[in-house]
């Protein structure tokens, strides 16, 4: 149990904490939210013991073992793997101590027999299989840390924090480096989370799906809630509908709602995508009355104009140095249309942004643009094209020198950009505030093609929440990549699955998609189509599948030979580790005359146990070679 009494923090002259009483009970699931700036991160600080009390107190047990997730990663040699084992301190000892040739037989047994508490045997399948889960390869796990990307080493961090046999679990903002992929996995492996864990997260659904309490920290306090962000949610929404003005102001909110429901309503086929589209905008009428006291309040300006095909790809194929990553590209971008991008990380959603947006130009094919086409793209790398000397205003006047300098300044509001905010130079703004601006830039000049690369990434709920009001008002097309599904289902009507090197319709919502990746990596080969409408030539589509059958099996017969040969070696190495484990139960092996091949049996069991720990790494490893192989064929 945590318990904070009558505690104070205070970060300089700000009071983040103002006599606080909490309690916070062994296996509660709490998810943290708040505006930012309430004080989220400097709470985990505290918790972390990095930070300390101004007043009051905070008591918990002294042995609590606190896993949270690196900001920074060193440049290590040291294997992705090895890292990740890291995480678990005590197994590391153990393995120290096994590897000591001094031990004397007994204390190499008791060292086993800890090895076996602590389940060291399956270490490294575990960390291999939670690196696969966060988007990892198989040729991955033996590169050293220092060859990954930021990005990429905050999941190593993400992964080593997991690997910790932790009691208390602090995770601050662990979807922002994910795909949707990597999420869903996420949120299956926290699931089966023992200890107590407190989330950070500006991601409702992914919140609604793992804490069953949220701290809401707003105005110095921290207020419990039972349930999860739905819950809370509508709890919020009606203490704000007890005072009279928040209340009118939620109805004019739930009224403009109302109407946009029914006008999708009356176009929506019977599509399950649209279906469950129309219930997210169902619950965002409830969403919209729990953020009515938001800072942000900004909408699309209708396009100056709207040709009715703006783009078109016909028989595309983009890449880099020579390799194709997608080809057979047909897509043609309408009007109006709202589109999300679902796949694997590295299947190629962003590399298709990037054509369309023009950052990229096809190795093969036709693009035709329409005419008075006006594309607005957001990706995280355009926030670094800001000029960090400047201000937000004086961004916009540089779009626009013509317009009023006030009703910059107005618009600029609508993203809580205000008074002297509006005129400080960007330099020290935080992440989520540049993504801000950057959408507001874009906001500003009007396009009636919006395409958006992990849009919500840094920003906060509030935020969050007024971006897909406003998308959902927004009349131009769109193509979003994100993996926050609730900005998902709330504004687009289809989905495109990049996969394979190509580009297809999925049939189906996200829902189902969760299912087909959930079928595809049981039954790769069964359930790789379902679900998903492949628009090509079918004659040549058999010509090219059965081409494709044939090199596929070509690439996969070595492989299944070493994967055969592998579960031999494993059969016969766990019947001579299962021999020894019975000969050392037994008593007269711990004779006195015995002690040399007490030593020489233990130290051959410490080998087994090393030996198939590694072979069932390989043995991994040769299953997602051979899963991405089926992928690949379908």
């Amino acid at each position: 149990m945590i318990r904070l009494s009558s505690l104070t923090l205070r970060r300089g002259t700000k009071v983040l904490l103002d006599r606080v009483d909490l309690i916070l009970h062994r296996g509660q699931r709490v998810g943290i939210v708040g505006p930012n700036g309430a004080g989220k991160s400097s709470f985990f600080g505290l918790l972390r013991g990095e930070l300390h009390p101004d007043a009051g107190d905070i008591d918990y047990p002294s042995n609590l073992v606190v896993a949270s997730v690196r900001q920074e990663t060193p440049a290590l040699t040291s294997s992705a793997l090895d890292y990740v084992l890291d995480g678990d301190a005590e197994l590391r000892h153990i393995q120290a101590q096994l590897a000591n040739p001094d031990q004397d037989g007994n204390q190499l047994a008791e060292w086993l027999g800890q090895l076996e508490a602590v389940d060291g045997y399956s270490a490294e399948a575990r960390a291999s299989k939670m690196l696969f889960g966060l988007g990892f390869s198989a040729a991955d796990l033996q590169r050293p840390v220092a060859s990954f990307s930021g990005g990429w080493r905050m999941r190593l961090n993400l992964a080593q924090a997991l690997m910790c046999r932790s009691d208390l679990l602090l995770l601050d903002e662990p979807t922002n480096h994910l795909d949707l992929d990597a999420v869903i996995w996420m949120e299956n492996w926290l699931a089966s989370y023992p200890g107590t864990l407190l989330l950070i997260s500006h991601d409702r659904d992914f919140l609604d799906a793992t804490v069953n309490a949220i701290a809401h920290l707003a105005n110095s306090q921290i207020t419990i809630y039972t349930g999860n962000y739905a819950d809370f949610e509508n709890q919020k929404a009606e203490k704000l509908a007890q005072q009279q003005q928040a209340f009118e102001k939620q109805q004019r909110e739930m009224a403009h709602l109302q109407k946009y429901v029914d006008r999708f309503r009356a176009q929506a086929t019977k599509a399950r995508q649209a279906q469950s589209r129309i219930k997210a905008l169902e619950r965002m009428e409830i969403i919209s009355a729990a953020h009515v006291d938001s800072p942000f309040d900004f909408s699309f300006r209708e396009p100056v104009s709207s040709p009715n095909q703006l783009l078109s790809i016909e028989e595309g194929a983009v890449g880099y140095g020579g390799n194709r990553l997608l080809d057979g590209l047909d897509l043609a971008v309408e009007a109006g249309a709202r589109i999300g991008l679902l796949g694997r990380n590295g299947a190629g959603k962003s590399t298709l942004v990037k054509l369309l947006a023009g950052e990229l130009s096809l190795v093969a094919g036709h693009r035709v643009e329409g005419k008075g086409l006006e594309i607005g793209y957001f990706a995280q790398h355009q926030l670094e094209h800001l000029r960090l000397d400047e201000s937000p205003l004086w961004h916009l006047q540089k779009l626009s020198p013509q317009v009023r300098e006030q009703e910059l300044l107005n618009f600029l509001g609508g993203f809580d950009f205000r008074g002297d905010m509006a005129r400080s130079p960007v330099a020290p703004f935080s992440g989520g505030e540049k993504a801000r601006l950057a959408l507001a830039m874009i906001v500003w000049q009007r396009p009636n093609l919006l395409l958006l690369d992990e849009p919500t990434n840094h920003l906060d709920l509030e935020m969050r929440h007024a971006l897909t009001m406003a998308l959902q008002d927004y009349v131009g097309a769109m193509i979003v990549v994100s993996h926050d599904r609730h900005l998902l289902r709330a504004t687009t009507d289809r989905f495109l699955l990049v996969e394979g090197g190509q580009v297809s319709y999925f049939d189906g919502d996200l829902d189902d998609y969760k299912r087909y990746r959930k079928e595809t990596e049981s039954k790769p080969a069964v359930a790789a189509n379902a679900g998903v409408v492949v628009e090509s030539d079918r004659k040549q589509q058999k010509r090219q599948e059965a081409g494709d059958r044939r090199r596929m099996s070509q690439l996969k017969k070595p492989l299944e030979k070493e994967l055969g040969l592998l579960e031999k070696q494993m059969a016969a190495l766990t019947e001579e580790k299962e021999a020894l484990v019975a000969e050392l139960a037994g008593e007269a092996i711990y004779a006195a005359e015995a002690k040399e091949q007490l030593k020489d049996k233990v130290r051959r069991q410490a080998e087994l146990e090393l030996t198939l720990g590694e072979l069932e790494v390989r043995w991994l490893e040769l299953q997602e070679e051979l899963e991405v192989l089926a992928d690949d064929a379908s």
